[in-house]
């Protein structure tokens, strides 16, 4: 594969960020970056130190499984993992950002306070890296776009591994809108399918019922 030249350091200049849960949303995203709380979620964001939006953000299907586990404190109910080694697709959208940006939304949603860049020489490398053993910890190299890398993060376990819980309506609500008006040509009835089918949404919502949180 092309690699985009890097910078002093070795670091690339920019790289996708591969959002698959609520981060799709763009305005979603701007909590992460421009700091804010977005409507429905209950935690305030500090935000980016470098607080520019993404020059571009695109459509992808990343290889592996959505799935919903352990319990949103922002949400409630389960919240979005992938597990790139489990067959099927996983619809997304690719932030085109910084490595800095990336790191400060990693570590927001790791918890952590945003301020210091992450090392991605091991998953630059090698296709993965470990942070730690929570959840959203394990960075995931999916691929590259347009000579950039696109990277994503999830949980070191795999979809079989944990009990899946079912996601709230305002948490796949984010999902569908996201997706919807990623300019994929994915239609609400497909998005609706895709997330209802997803392990732990499937059996407790209907294509039809998450078809219904998109209105219209």
């Amino acid at each position: 594969m092309r690699h985009k030249r890097a910078g002093s350091e070795g670091r690339p200049e920019k790289v996708w960020y591969a959002a698959y849960g609520s981060n799709v949303h763009r305005e979603r995203l701007r909590a992460y970056i421009c700091g804010g709380r977005p409507q429905g979620a209950g935690r305030w964001y500090p935000g980016c130190r470098d607080r520019g939006m993404p020059v571009e953000s695109v459509p992808v299907e990343l290889p592996g499984v959505l799935y919903f586990a352990t319990t949103s404190p922002v949400w409630g109910g389960g919240r979005a993992f992938h597990d790139p080694g489990a067959e099927g697709r996983t619809l997304a959208v690719a932030h085109l950002v910084t490595p800095g940006q990336f790191s400060d939304i990693a570590a927001q949603e790791m918890y952590r306070e945003p301020g210091t860049d992450l090392g991605l020489a091991q998953v630059l490398a090698r296709g993965r890296a470990s942070l730690g053993e929570g959840r959203y910890e394990t960075l995931v190299r999916v691929g590259e776009l347009a000579g950039h890398p696109v990277l994503t993060f999830t949980a070191p376990w795999g979809v079989e591994d944990v009990p899946w819980v079912a996601p709230t309506a305002a948490y796949l609500r984010q999902l569908a809108t996201g997706l919807t008006s990623a300019d994929a040509g994915w239609s609400a009835e497909e998005v609706a399918g895709y997330l209802a089918g997803a392990p732990g949404a499937q059996g407790h919502w209907s294509a039809a019922a998450v078809r219904g949180l998109l209105g219209g």
